[in-house]
Parts: structure tokens; sequence; C-alpha cells
């Protein structure tokens, strides 16, 4: 049976949908959104910085940002502002201290809805498999990824953890992955 449906069947479940396009002008359809990701010391520790890159690249999503470091507390305190009160904040900001993290922005269409779907729920137990926590995740504090809940959250956490010199625009030329051809 294989022929073109079996190519495009094949093709939407590696590399998601294809995006639509203008006829009028060639190019994407839709506005580009950015969201922060962040793989945790987890994530880094146990290696899976470049799966989490494929995914995000072979849905079709632009790096535009990114970089290793040891958070420093500062930046922390102010990224979980809303979880000051939670018993768990203080275990929270000493793992997340604990070892590199790997903050990316990335570039697409609804991105900010869809890296959410990618990483699944942040309790590994309730995580779909398929999603970045539903295959990697171990435990609901060891949860291997962060993504921005909303457009204004990604807009606030992008602009704690980078500079704006630090963020590259560039054009794609319409290529989505060496992987998935257009």
């Amino acid at each position: 049976m294989g022929g073109l449906f079996g190519r495009a069947a094949l093709r939407a479940l590696l590399c998601g949908p294809r995006p639509l396009v203008r006829p009028s002008s060639g190019g994407p359809s839709w506005t580009q959104e950015r969201t922060l990701v962040a793989v945790k010391p987890d994530g880094v520790q146990r290696r899976l910085v470049g799966a989490v890159i494929q995914r995000f690249e072979r849905r079709g999503f632009k790096l535009v940002g990114m970089k290793m470091l040891q958070a420093p507390e500062s930046i922390l305190a102010e990224h979980y502002q809303d979880l000051q009160r939670k018993p768990f904040y203080p275990a929270l900001i000493s793992y997340m201290s604990s070892g590199p993290v790997v903050a990316m922005v990335w570039e697409g269409h609804d991105v900010v809805r869809a890296s959410r779907t990618m990483i699944g729920h942040t309790d590994s137990t309730e995580a779909a498999p398929g999603t970045i926590r539903g295959d990697f995740s171990t435990h609901i504090s060891r949860n291997i990824i962060h993504a921005s809940d909303s457009v204004e959250g990604a807009q606030r956490e992008i602009k704690l953890w980078f500079q704006s010199s630090e963020l590259v625009s560039w054009a794609d030329g319409g290529q989505h992955s060496s992987s998935c051809p257009a």
C-alpha cells in the first residue's frame, strides 16, 4: 500500500502537520510566537538535550536562542515567584541550581500551546506516552523540562533568561528538518 498516502502518513507521524502557505506570498499564513523551553538539571545530566531539540525541530519550530548555564538563584526566584509559598519551593530552587540548565527560545506558529502539549503533564505518572515527560521523566520532582504556559508568561520568562542580543532572527527558507521534506 506504501505509495503517496504511506509517505504522507509517515511524514505526518514523524514531523507533524505541514504548515499552511498563503498562495499570494508563498510564506506562512500566521504570526510567530516565541516560548522559553528549559532542559532542567536532570535532563542535562541524563544527556537528553539532543532528544529534546530534535523533537522541537521535527515539529518545524525554529531555535532562536540557546545557552547552558548554572542558573543563579536570583533568576530562579523570579522565575518561580508564583510558587514561593508552596512547601516544595526550597527543594525546587535547590534542585534547579544543582546542575546546569539548557535554556532555549523556540519560535513558530502556536509554539506556546504546542510545546506544552509536547512536554506532557507535570506529573510523570500522568504524562502520556510520546510526550517528553511521558517518555523520559522519572518523578514529578525530576520532570526533565520546563516550557512557558502562556504567551504572556513566555514573554516574561524570555526577558528573564535572555538578553535581546542573545536571540537571533533568521530566515529558514521554508526548510523544517533534513528528515522532514517540505
